[in-house]
This record gives C-alpha cells, structure tokens and sequence, in this order.
C-alpha cells in the first residue's frame, strides 16, 4: 500500500512539473488561445447578427419563445458554441504533442526517472485550464449579444461538470490522435472533424429540420447529445435521455482515447 501511494505521489508531482512545462509553453505562444476563443466568437457573431434573425424565427417549438428574435437564437446558439470551443482547444494538445514527438522530447523523457503519464497528464491538464479560460470569455460573448441563462446553481454546477467531462474525453482524443500523426502538419489536420461535428448536430440548428440520411447522423453522433444536454441545463428545457448518453459518450471517448494514447506513447521511437 505505501509503494502505491509513493507511487501515486510521484507520478502527482512529475504531473504538476509538466503541467508547468505545458503552460510555460503556451505564455510564450498566446496566438493559440487567441485562435481557440477566437474562432468560437467570429461563428457567434456571424451567426447571432448575421444570420440570428432568419434562424431565430425557424425554430421550432419549445426552442424559441415565439417571437423568432436574434435572442431566441442566441440562447439556442451559446450552449452549441461552447462545445465548439471545447473542441478546437483540442487542436494545440495535438500539434504540441507531435512537436514533443518530432523533436525528440518524448524520447529523452523517456529515458528519465519519472512518471510515463506525467507527460501526457501535464498536456490534458494545461489544455483543460486553456479552454476553460476560452469558454468564460465566450460566455462573456455570448451573454453582451443576448444569451441568457434560466439555470439555478445546481444546473450551473452540473453544467461546468459536463463541460469538463467534454473537455477530458476530446482532450485525451486530441493526446492520441497528436501521437498517431507523422508530423506536426498532420497533428494539426486530423482534429479539424471535430470542429465540424457540431454544425453536423443540433449545435446551429434543431436536427428535425434535417434531410433523412443528415438528420441520422446528427441525431447518433456525440456533439448532438452533449448540446442538447448542456442546453437542458442552461436554459431549464427537457433533457430526457441525453445525459445518460452524453456521460456514456464521455466515458467511452476518455477510455478508449486513454488506452490507445497509452499504447502509442509506449511504442517504439523510432518512426
């Protein structure tokens, strides 16, 4: 029992040692943070201003209030635009994890006494503390153009809880899908998808204004869910059984993501 809790000790402290290294990194490249908050927010206003009034006047019933205004869509829009967020922080976990990678860093941690899943840990951590940054200012965003909440304090808890499940599971994604990749370009490439799932959902509009074939896919992939989830929670509608599938979506993702990052890490080196 002490060797495990020695273990589960060292393996705390070479997290936290990483976890610096990682936000040491992002201090030194803000234009990363600046890209994560600022994508979410151009699609935002675009859509609130641009597009909010046509949209906001097609929703259908039980999603607008009946006056088909800009902010019936922007409290239709926000809680799609936070999963957006969550999303394309998971792109700089994969370009800094092939960086790692490519230039040899992984290699010579390696041969180092310290915690194999240190290194991985301190890139989900710092990544999970760079999104929340981008999704309270988002938020921020999207309460100056109409958002507004119905959630009491527990909706709130349980919807940050969800917020951060969302952001370890794609995380962990990003982890993988950055140790796969043969270069940093690629890294930077092969999470674009999940940047499209949302709008592939019910992120930018209701899925029962979909074709068949779209409207099937939108409704059995994971972005749909976890809106429609965080959207229940923020503005007091019906959730159902979205919860459930959004917390199973969680864990199959996180696992599934941890296990094979895991394997990649373990590898051989050379590539």
């Amino acid at each position: 029992m002490s060797t495990v809790s020695h273990a589960m000790s060292y393996a705390v402290a070479d997290s936290t040692t990483m976890l610096r290294r990682n936000l040491r990194h992002q201090l030194r490249n803000p234009t990363l943070i600046l890209f994560i908050i600022g994508i979410p927010v151009v699609f935002l206003l675009v859509f609130v201003y641009v597009f909010g009034g046509t949209l906001g006047a097609g929703l259908g019933n039980g999603v607008s209030s009946g006056s088909g205004s800009r902010q019936d869509y922007a409290n239709y829009l926000v809680p799609g635009i936070l999963v957006l967020t969550i999303a394309g922080g998971g792109q700089g976990t994969a370009i800094s994890i092939a960086m790692d990678m490519t230039e040899g860093i992984i290699a010579r941690f390696k041969t180092m006494n310290i915690s194999r899943v240190s290194v991985l840990t301190g890139h989900v951590l710092g990544t999970l503390l760079q999104t929340a940054i981008a999704l309270v200012v988002v938020l921020g965003v999207g309460l100056l153009v109409g958002f507004r909440a119905d959630a009491n304090p527990v909706e709130w808890v349980a919807a940050l809880g969800l917020l951060l499940l969302i952001g370890l599971a794609l995380t962990w994604l990003c982890v993988a899908l950055g140790l796969a990749a043969k270069s940093v370009e690629t890294a930077s490439n092969t999470p674009m998808p999940l940047l499209l799932l949302p709008f592939l959902g019910s992120g930018f509009a209701p899925t029962d204004q979909m074709p068949g074939p779209v409207r099937w896919f939108a409704e059995h992939q994971p972005f749909t869910p976890f809106t429609e989830t965080l959207r229940g929670l923020l503005l007091g509608g019906e959730i159902g059984n979205d919860a459930i599938v959004s917390l199973a979506w969680c864990a199959v993702i996180t696992v599934g993501s941890y296990l094979c990052a895991k394997s990649l890490y373990n590898r051989d080196p050379s590539r």
